[in-house]
């Protein structure tokens, strides 16, 4: 769904199953019985999953010598039990991907251990962790930001930087697949039922919370992530529909829609020549897109390429005759 020109100018106007279009999965689409039998329990969300040895050494690509090392020197030690065995938990293996990422770096054994520590001490103050925590790197330091503050317990530039979002995602991709694509089901569906809703002033807040759920579901997305900066738009936050539609982008490069959506920003922000190769993307995807041509021969004429803008003043025309725009158009001919 694309966002509608406007007459007014606003003065600042204008993402397992993973991967570009991650989500489109047919409703009536079955699972197979082996993959019935395979699907977690409800309950085996990363945050409050545990997990073996073996799954840790495929999803960090550590060996298990290495874990038992950091494991007898108290680095990282398993601190769950599933099925009367010790095993790793989300926090863990939050400790262990940063311990990973200074080793691999050359750390002092001692330092890591040092930054391991402050980082176990932070995480149980920390509730949500997905929407709260972000750590910090550069093989010297690890910086622990929260809202509660920062935590460096050594010292240097930081230049490394992970999210532990990421991380929530790659267990679900390596290591609970079926899971991925009961999420994946479940964000499309949250955004075709957001997609009802986000032109509806009474409706739109609904629409937002709906497209942010199905993101924290499903971040490959591309889609609700448009829709979402469509909404911010409307709500006259136009820096953050920028972010949104750049990270539609970067998920899906090709979304007509994200194209068209940026291009209207840099066209209304003054920037024509920026927005021209956006709505010449969007026409790539989608050669029906009435309102792509229109803007691109706006484009055009504001850098002073008339002849260039005519064929798209006749495109925009012949797909509608009787538009909003088409005497406009009309008047460029």
């Amino acid at each position: 769904m694309s966002m509608k020109r406007k007459k007014r100018r606003d003065e600042k106007v204008i993402h397992v199953v993973f991967g570009p279009g991650g989500g489109r999965v047919p409703a009536k689409q079955r699972r197979s019985a082996s993959e019935r039998r395979d699907a977690p329990a409800p309950n085996r969300e990363p945050l409050t999953d545990l997990f073996t040895q073996s799954e840790i050494a495929r999803l960090l690509t550590i060996t298990p010598t290495r874990l038992r090392t950091l494991d007898k020197t108290g680095v990282v030690a398993p601190t769950g039990r599933r099925r009367g065995r010790r095993a790793y938990t989300f926090s863990d293996l939050i400790a262990l991907r940063t311990a990973k990422a200074l080793l691999d770096q050359h750390v002092r054994l001692r330092d890591v251990t040092r930054a391991v520590g402050v980082l176990k001490r932070t995480l149980p103050r920390v509730a949500r962790p997905l929407a709260e925590l972000r750590i910090v790197s550069d093989g010297q330091r690890v910086v622990v930001r929260s809202q509660d503050g920062s935590f460096e317990p050594l010292t240097g530039q930081m230049v490394l930087d992970f999210e532990v979002k990421s991380l929530r995602d790659d267990v679900v991709r390596v290591l609970r697949p079926s899971a991925g694509r009961e999420r994946s089901r479940t964000a499309y569906e949250l955004y075709l039922r957001a997609s009802h809703l986000d032109e509806d002033p009474s409706t739109m807040d609904e629409a937002e919370s709906l497209y942010l759920q199905a993101i924290e579901l499903d971040p490959w997305l591309a889609i609700a992530y448009t829709n979402l900066g469509n909404v911010r738009f409307r709500r006259g936050d136009a820096d953050a529909a920028e972010v949104l539609y750049r990270r539609a982008l970067e998920i899906d490069v090709r979304q007509p829609e994200a194209q068209y959506n940026l291009g209207y920003v840099m066209l209304e922000r003054g920037h024509p020549e920026l927005s021209i190769p956006l709505f010449h993307g969007a026409l790539e995807s989608d050669s029906n897109f009435a309102d792509a041509y229109f803007n691109l021969a706006m484009a055009y004429e504001q850098v002073g390429e008339t002849g260039k803008a005519r064929p798209f003043w006749k495109s925009y025309i012949a797909l509608e005759p009787q538009g909003t725009w088409t005497e406009i158009a009309k008047r460029h001919l």
